[in-house]
């Protein structure tokens, strides 16, 4: 399975300096302000820019110097690398994001390289510097350039998601194009259109969705998705034991998580991003509900990777420590460690993994 083993990042936000190495499933725990949203979004910086959107992200996010480490005075780049184990090797994207006039950040540097199985040394392609957006999108368009296609590929598919817009005017309570249903958006926007190519498709994976949402919500029989004359749908529903058809502005905030989480996880497998990214999934959702979808993350970590934070203990209770990364504050810098079982063996004979957490005994809490 392609996926991101290594992640080196530099003067981002809070993070001074980190060099992670990522699991199939890696849980990021720590108190508010220490750097878990900061992690996350460094990912959301990648989907943008690999859209050809990374100086309208950077505009959007405060301008550079909200980006850079406490500043361009203290911190004048950024350098990311992304190291990507793949089935012949190992690919690697390289950058270099430098402070220039108007507040803004361009490419000092940019690169790619492969290094095969059994290769003394990787094979280094320079995409140049200077340059506003990536241009390894533009290599990736080339014929013969398979290193700078494979990375778009897998940059592609490192995906955050973000459903804490649950509100009336949410995209997710409106209706959708049918036809936008190539995979789901950010923000679940397209969640009907979707779940509507999953029943048509495959039936299997829609009724998995449904049977899931129904042990959440046992209220909820089905979805009532039924396209109108401009080809658009939208979230309609059922309720057990009732001919009633019900909007999405029906579902409850938790609920229409749940929803989106499930659908996320559930999709088939060849369609599932290569790096599924959520922060904070527990947000408004009951505590059964949460170790239904900590099991649909731990049995996704079996097909793709998983990248999540939380604050919750009883969420935390379902995952072991080696998926557990506790994020610090230390000083000005945020500060990343992977928990290690054998040290807290003797205390996890005693008390649960997110007991040993709120004990402040791992890290990751506010004191």
């Amino acid at each position: 399975m392609d996926n991101l083993r290594r992640l080196t990042l530099r003067g981002f936000k809070s993070i001074k300096s980190i060099d992670l190495e990522l699991h199939a499933l890696n849980i990021l725990i720590g108190a508010n302000g220490a750097g878990k949203s900061n992690f996350i979004s460094f990912f959301k910086m990648l989907n943008e820019m690999m859209a050809g959107r990374f100086q309208q992200y950077v505009g959007t996010s405060g301008r550079a110097q909200s980006l850079l480490h406490f500043g361009p005075k203290v911190t004048p780049q950024i350098e990311a690398k992304l190291e990507f184990a793949v089935e012949s090797g190992v690919d690697k994207y390289d950058m270099r994001l430098f402070h220039a006039a108007s507040d803004t950040l361009i490419f000092a540097e940019e690169s790619m390289s492969f290094q095969a199985e059994g290769w003394d040394s990787p094979r280094t392609d320079q995409l140049g510097a200077g340059h506003p957006e990536a241009k390894l999108r533009e290599a990736a368009k080339e014929d013969g350039q398979n290193t700078a296609k494979a990375l778009k590929y897998l940059l592609d598919r490192c995906r955050v998601y973000h459903f804490h817009d649950t509100s009336a005017t949410a995209a997710v309570r409106q209706s959708c194009y049918v036809g936008d249903s190539r995979w789901l958006m950010p923000d679940a926007g397209n969640l009907a259109a979707l779940l509507l190519r999953f029943r048509e498709e495959d039936i299997s994976a829609y009724r998995q969705i449904v049977g899931t949402i129904q042990l959440i919500a046992p209220f909820f029989e089905d979805f009532v998705l039924e396209p109108d004359a401009s080809r658009n749908v939208i979230l309609n529903w059922q309720e057990k034991g009732a001919d009633r058809v019900f909007g999405p502005h029906q579902f409850s905030d938790g609920t229409l998580r749940a929803i989106c989480l499930a659908t996320l996880l559930l999709q088939p497998e060849d369609e599932l991003p290569k790096l599924i990214v959520v922060d904070e999934p527990e947000l408004g959702l009951h505590p059964y509900a949460l170790n239904v979808l900590a099991d649909l993350f731990r049995r996704a970590a079996l097909h793709t990777q998983i990248l999540i934070s939380t604050q919750s203990s009883s969420f935390l209770d379902n995952f072991e420590p080696e998926d557990v990364i506790a994020v610090n504050r230390e000083g000005k810098e945020s500060q990343f460690r992977r928990l290690s079982p054998t040290e807290l063996d003797p205390w996890l004979d005693e008390y649960s993994l997110g007991e040993v957490w709120e004990k402040n005994i791992i890290g990751g809490g506010p004191h």
